[in-house]
């Protein structure tokens, strides 16, 4: 089978060779065929050595995402069942299967499959899907999904930008079973989390966090946390569960501080306050009002899609650090969360050192962590390793 062949520009082909996935339009000199907006393709060097299989969109910033560096290896069902199964095993292998529990089981890059990311809540699975050549074979996908772990229902969501900016349909929909008659309960850690799928943020919660809300709540005992960008109270509950005296959770979303409340009810937490509010603002407020926490939890969402946003969500973050520093009382913690890719851990580290400077504060650096084991990094797109979490003490 001929396929259409993309060719690189000279010297532009060694972090494909390297297995990053994702060739962007500057690095193309010229497509040789009939290419439409998500056929398989090769990539080829400027001498025309054959470096990788994928799929082309001429409409996207990343002209090619890549799958396979086997010329042999067709980008067929038979190459994604087997993709897929490898991640599935993973999951396996770190015992995050049980059918009461949640998990990340497909982490896009990370699982070598470049714009899908599967996340199983109990006996529904969530598709997520941000590329057009994983969107063109979504139906296929979900048949593989569908046969491998019968699930009830398989939910498929889209993010408008991502839908825009790769040039497909923003969907919304389920594309396998049928939507379940009551609410949706995941356990994790021994606590229960309703999981709202069509309208919840991400897939419904935040399985990336996991580990590190566990983490936390072992230094929460004894002392009341504050819980920034809060949504369903994942980091306030587990600080319950492991003896903190009271939370207080600052969202924006009322509909996210609902499902927060709906939790700690479930649990049997009753010393749990929400406040709906500009994170910012309600910080000011209660740093006017003298407040003090042992724990202060800072998990904003993303500040920087690509690398042109750093510098003004590098101004959000300190902006964000100085208030949460002024509501650590002396000997207490510090967690300080990012989910910009495009900011790496020392860029996190120099920002704490800097308002430490500014607020006349030592700060120590406990821990630093990741996503949970089921958001696997890929070495050769460090890109996937989005997720940082800074445990630190401050004096």
């Amino acid at each position: 089978m001929s396929l259409p062949k993309v060719i690189l520009q000279k010297g532009k082909a060694k972090p494909f060779f390297s297995r990053h996935p994702w060739v962007f339009a500057g690095a193309v000199d010229r497509i040789e065929g009939d290419a439409k907006p998500g056929d398989e393709v090769e990539l080829l060097s400027t001498v025309g050595n054959f470096v990788a299989r994928g799929f082309l969109n001429p409409n996207s910033k990343i002209r090619v995402r890549l799958y396979s560096w086997n010329e042999n290896q067709l980008l067929d069902e038979s190459f994604f069942g087997n993709r897929l199964e490898k991640a599935i095993q993973l999951r396996e292998s770190l015992g995050l299967m049980a059918p009461e529990g949640g998990c990340r089981l497909i982490f896009s890059e990370g699982d070598g499959l470049s714009g899908l990311s599967v996340d199983r809540y109990g006996d529904y699975l969530v598709m997520q899907v941000s590329a057009l050549g994983i969107f063109q074979r979504r139906e296929m996908i979900a048949g593989i999904l569908q046969k491998r772990l019968s699930p009830k229902g398989i939910f498929l969501r889209t993010d408008k930008t991502m839908a825009k900016l790769e040039g497909f349909e923003a969907l919304d929909e389920w594309i396998f079973g049928d939507s379940p008659s009551g609410n949706i309960y995941i356990q994790e850690y021994g606590l229960q989390f309703q999981i709202h799928l069509a309208s919840g943020q991400k897939t419904g919660y935040y399985l990336d966090q996991r580990e590190n809300r566990v983490q936390v709540a072992k230094l929460s005992r004894g002392k009341r946390l504050l819980d920034v960008f809060c949504y369903a109270g994942g980091f306030s509950l587990h600080a319950m569960n492991h003896g903190a005296l009271a939370t207080v959770g600052i969202d924006q979303s009322q509909q996210a501080l609902e499902l927060a409340a709906s939790n700690a009810s479930l649990n049997h937490f009753s010393n749990c306050q929400w406040i709906q509010g500009e994170a910012f603002d309600e910080m000011d407020k209660l740093v006017e009002s003298g407040e003090k926490f042992g724990v202060v939890v800072l998990d904003p969402p993303r500040f920087a899609r690509n690398r042109n946003d750093v510098k003004d969500a590098l101004r959000g973050y300190r902006r964000l650090h100085m208030q949460g520093l002024k509501l650590v009382e002396d000997g207490g913690f510090l967690v300080s969360c990012c989910c910009s890719g495009a900011i790496n851990m020392d860029m996190m580290e120099e920002l704490l050192a800097q308002v430490a400077t500014d607020q006349k504060r030592d700060i120590q650096v406990i821990e630093k962590r990741g996503p949970s084991g089921d958001h696997p990094v890929s070495v050769s797109c460090l890109e996937s390793h989005y997720l940082k979490c800074l445990i630190t003490r401050v004096l």
